[in-house]
């Protein structure tokens, strides 16, 4: 399993209702079922990953995840996972408080765009950045918002969410191993993971 979900899978506490949004093949589902007993569940919007998450046995719902999560009532889960797929979205802001109305913690993951190599790149050839977390050119990226570690920790303290915990990593995208990053995380480190919950 990919680094920046074992950090995640982490944090979920055994038991726990689980709802995992953008969940892909479901990888971090199965295990925290198998491994935590959790209740889990998904939204997926590409039909080949859904399939590859029911024959595994995960109850995978394919849809759209802005669409979907309004259909939960509030506090149906412990945990509401987002992970790498809110530089993906449209309106983060509204998936981000619809997450928080289900769920009674919400976990965010996403590419750092501050990390130095990226910002070295703009600056010495002026072209959009490539690299191993971003492997698109500017005209076919899914990539829709540039965010940084910074730009998240300033949104949640703006809406009144609470930062629980918070882990820089240096890891490429699909690697099962990487490092925590402390120093200057916002420049050094390639994803942020975040724990926030409702209420300062």
């Amino acid at each position: 399993m990919r680094y920046d979900l074992q950090i995640i899978a982490s944090w979920i506490e055994p038991g726990s209702r689980v709802l995992d949004l953008g969940c892909g093949a479901g990888d971090l589902l199965k295990f925290l079922i198998t491994h935590k007993q959790v209740t889990g569940s998904g939204i997926e919007h590409d039909e080949d990953k859904v399939a590859e998450c029911i024959a595994k046995g995960l109850s995978v719902l394919q849809g759209d995840i802005n669409d979907e999560v309004l259909d939960y009532p509030d506090s149906t889960f412990d945990y509401v996972i987002l992970s790498q797929t809110l530089q993906q979205v449209y309106e983060p802001d509204t998936l981000i408080r619809s997450m928080m109305r289900i769920g009674k913690r919400g976990i965010v993951s996403f590419p750092n765009f501050s990390h130095w190599g990226i910002r070295l790149q703009l600056l010495l050839s002026g072209y959009a950045p490539i690299s191993r977390q971003l492997p698109y050119e500017w005209y076919d990226t899914p990539n829709i918002r540039v965010i940084t570690i910074k730009d998240f920790r300033k949104f949640t303290h703006g809406v009144g969410f609470t930062i629980l915990k918070e882990v820089a990593i240096n890891t490429q995208s699909e690697n099962r191993f990487g490092k925590v990053i402390k120093f200057l995380p916002n420049l050094r480190a390639t994803y942020g993971i975040f724990l926030i919950g409702n209420g300062n």
